[in-house]
């Protein structure tokens, strides 16, 4: 491990791809290696995991055409909400546990009837949500679970892997994620009924379209070159602080998103990358966890920081919940535009990004803008050593301690 001045640790710790990964040679299918480590009968594989929980939604819509809502937490992704709407449905916020990212339950069980098609619990940077609860929620109206595992492929959860503890479950490969083919999501559901519907489905919604692909397969080969410290300042630190200075937090982020995201079939090659790398998963899960128990830790040791960890989760990064937002700001005011991997999850809380329309129980989520507030994130690269990791601790603790 090291780290020079002139290096860059990206904001997550994903699984870097090798020269090796890019040959034409066959390799194993992608998902049928995905269905044998998660131990599922079958994985669908989409463009992405947004385009995976379209292809859900929408062959649930068509199914069970009374349901129009679908209950989620009031802080995640802003594609979520996209994809519920891009499926004909209607978001309903639920607002989180005090202090944490799950859904409050007796929140959540007031937000779910008879119009509610799918709850939504959501494992965020790797750490785990209330999939039991939820699923007890869910099915007692006639709604089915969709468990959010786009940051936690490789995760355990209740004797399996998270993302198949629900009705469905659904894996982003993105850019940074534990496993990516730039773009790239999975899809796993319990019932054969239901994952014939979402073949259907996909075929149906999800035509081929070369373009995409192409675009798709160039930018994964640039991802293979430049996700590496010498590689991201380029690729992710320039653009990064060119958006602080202008005080745009969304494109920092990377949260400009669109409704018209694509829909299309992945190509053999980007497959077959994805497969080539996917043996080396499980290993680098391990030392990412690793260096995360140590590192949480140290953390724990600042006052007033609390770390968010569990036992079976993943560690693309590591939450932090600060004891204000003067403080969460005035830490990422020295660290965000450094080149330490240090970064927001979500700017907003989802009633607060002024692209998204107006949604059922916006008016009323505190704990979700309060999360929003006070929360950061530190990269778990194994990319960022020790002695960058203490320079990250060191100045969360001068500003908690002067203020």
């Amino acid at each position: 491990m090291w780290f020079r001045p002139e290096s860059e640790a990206p904001p997550t710790a994903g699984l870097p791809l090798g020269l090796a990964d890019l040959r034409c040679s066959s390799a194993a299918p992608l998902t049928a290696l995905a269905a044998t480590w998660l131990g599922v009968e079958e994985v669908q594989l989409e463009c992405s995991g947004t385009a995976a929980l379209t292809v859900a939604l929408t062959a649930l819509a068509g199914a069970a055409p009374g349901r129009r809502e679908v209950a989620i937490p009031a802080f995640t992704c802003p594609l979520v909400p996209l994809a519920i709407r891009r499926a004909g449905l209607v978001p309903r916020l639920v607002d989180l546990c005090a202090g944490h990212f799950d859904m409050d339950p007796q929140r959540l069980a007031a937000a779910c009837g008879e119009q509610t098609l799918a709850v939504m619990p959501t494992h965020l940077g790797g750490r785990l949500a209330d999939v039991a609860s939820a699923s007890v929620i869910a099915h007692g109206v006639g709604a089915v679970t969709i468990e959010d595992a786009a940051q936690a492929l490789g995760a355990r959860i209740d004797g399996g892997y998270a993302g198949t503890r629900g009705d469905i479950g659904f894996f982003s490969l993105a850019a940074g994620k534990g496993l990516s083919i730039f773009e790239g999501g999975l899809l796993v559901a319990r019932d054969e009924s239901l994952r014939a519907l979402f073949r259907q489905t996909s075929k149906r919604i999800a035509a081929w379209n070369p373009g995409w692909e192409l675009r798709r397969s160039l930018e994964l080969a640039g991802y293979s070159l430049f996700y590496r410290p010498g590689g991201l300042g380029l690729a992710y630190g320039g653009p990064l602080r060119r958006a602080l200075r202008r005080g745009d937090l969304l494109s920092a982020a990377g949260e400009h998103f669109s409704a018209d995201f694509p829909l299309h079939r992945v190509g053999r090659w980007r497959q077959s990358v994805g497969a080539r790398a996917f043996g080396r998963l499980p290993a680098f899960i391990e030392a990412t966890t690793a260096q995360a128990r140590s590192r949480v830790a140290r953390l724990g040791q600042i006052p007033g920081v609390h770390v968010f960890a569990d036992e079976g989760g993943t560690w693309p990064y590591l939450m932090l919940r600060l004891p204000d937002e003067a403080m969460r700001d005035a830490v990422l005011l020295r660290l965000w535009s450094s080149r330490h991997g240090v970064a927001r999850m979500f700017i907003h809380a989802l009633p607060d990004y002024a692209y998204l329309e107006t949604m059922p129980g916006g008016e009323d989520v505190p704990q979700a803008r309060d999360f929003a507030a006070r929360t950061m994130t530190v990269t778990n690269s194994l990319w960022l050593d020790d002695d960058a990791f203490e320079h990250v601790c060191a100045v969360i603790e001068a500003v908690v301690v002067s203020h």
